[in-house]
């Protein structure tokens, strides 16, 4: 098993250095006078800023409270806090494909095929300490004593508890008991978050697992590079679980790239290398709702907030989707990344006044090394709503900023 370092110190330009000037993304805008706060109330979806940390392309997000996680190539995980970087961890396994937080604890998926666990420390909040690996090296010993854990794998056999290829997706039961991974080795396995023991590893699809999401009563839902949505359903049995196989939701020639339930689960959106995005309605025996065509390239990453869904895509667009009683409309695309969109965070914006539509803080990862916030609002913005809902790439690299949007740059020393 391997040998992580622990939490490295993180340097941040002082705001007297003026770090707007030193973006990347500010080098081609012309200065004017920054929007007032009266101005910005009447732009319901626009650009607060960004973060750079300029090492590597970012892969994952993960949002708790008052601070935001992002996973990149570098092997860095890096924590922020009020839009200035707050501290940071490394891990020796290569590039960080999945975040997700709960139970007091932090679960990083990895390239190496390993999950691993992180706390905060008790006496610093700025430290983070890696507290275990899954599956654990005692799980690991006994597991490899019994011939008959050994599986089949592409060029050797392997142990059913561990992951013989990239983590693709992290997703907590709703109680938080139960941690589930995906892989592109076609399984997702079931860990007790109690104890890190591997309950169960179920071979899902006929290719890799690209994406999974933990959802009410038991459900998880599963997509795959083979094209298919299938649905799982998780019973107890003692202190372990059993999965069963429920149905199938989707089967396509191109593959399943994300997935996303909203809040209540009534609704669970799919969206694939089309850059289509198809739902179903949980309320209706999980009926085919419909499909939402705003993108030209594939579909990287889904998100919901309220009565939002975010899609992020390899056409460096955030397409904004509102949900009413009879449709789903675009509400607005978000552009201003310069690189396909991988991941999507969202939080709750606690400065919306009273009376207001709900606002919620969207963070972006990028493979153009940034992470973008943006303000969103359920209220549809009259100014800048699309017309249609087919997206057409700009190529200009500042398209869809707000004017003097800072740029929080943090530079390698």
């Amino acid at each position: 098993m391997d040998a992580d370092t622990d939490a490295d110190p993180s340097f941040f330009e002082p705001a007297s250095s003026s770090p707007y000037t030193k973006s990347p993304w500010s080098s081609h805008l012309t200065p004017s006078p920054a929007p007032s706060a009266d101005d910005a109330s009447f732009l319901p979806n626009v650009l607060m800023g960004s973060l750079v940390r300029e090492e590597g392309h970012i892969y994952s997000l993960a949002a708790s409270g008052d601070l935001l996680y992002t996973g990149s190539d570098s092997k860095n995980i890096r924590v922020w806090k009020s839009h200035k970087e707050f501290s940071g961890f490394k891990s020796n396994s290569g590039l960080v494909k999945s975040i997700v937080i709960g139970g007091g604890k932090i679960f990083t998926g990895h390239q190496d095929g390993k999950v691993r666990v992180w706390k905060v420390s008790s006496r610093d909040p700025s430290v983070h300490k890696r507290v275990g690996t899954l599956p654990t090296l005692s799980d690991y010993i006994k597991c490899s004593m019994k011939p008959s854990n050994y599986l089949d794998g592409r060029r050797r056999r392997n142990l059913w508890i561990k992951h013989f290829d990239a983590i693709s997706s992290l997703s907590l039961s709703e109680d938080s008991l139960f941690l589930y991974s995906a892989s592109w080795d076609k399984t997702f396995k079931v860990w007790r978050v109690s104890d890190s023991k591997c309950l169960e590893s179920i071979e899902a699809h006929d290719d890799a697992v690209n994406t999974l999401i933990s959802s009410v009563n038991g459900l998880v839902f599963t997509g795959s590079a083979d094209g298919s949505v299938k649905v799982w359903r998780r019973e107890l049995q003692g202190k372990g679980t059993k999965h069963f196989f429920s149905q199938t939701l989707l089967k396509q020639e191109c593959a399943v790239t994300a997935l996303a339930v909203n809040e209540g689960a009534k609704f669970v959106y799919c969206g694939s290398s089309d850059g289509v995005v198809n739902f179903w309605e949980r309320e209706k025996s999980l009926s085919h709702g419909g499909n939402l065509k705003g993108h030209k390239l594939a579909i990287l990453c889904l998100a919901t907030a309220g009565r939002l869904l975010l899609s992020g895509s390899a056409d460096m667009g955030i397409c904004v989707w509102q949900r009413t009683v009879a449709e789903h409309s675009c509400l607005s695309v978000l552009t201003g990344h310069t690189g396909p969109v991988k991941c999507l965070a969202v939080e709750r914006d606690n400065e919306a006044g009273e009376g207001e539509q709900r606002r919620w803080i969207v963070y972006s990862g990028s493979l153009d090394k940034s992470v973008k916030m943006w303000r969103v609002s359920e209220q549809s913005p009259s100014a800048i709503v699309q017309s249609s809902p087919q997206y057409s790439p700009v190529t200009s690299p500042t398209a869809g900023l707000l004017v003097n949007a800072p740029s929080f740059v943090v530079r390698e020393q």
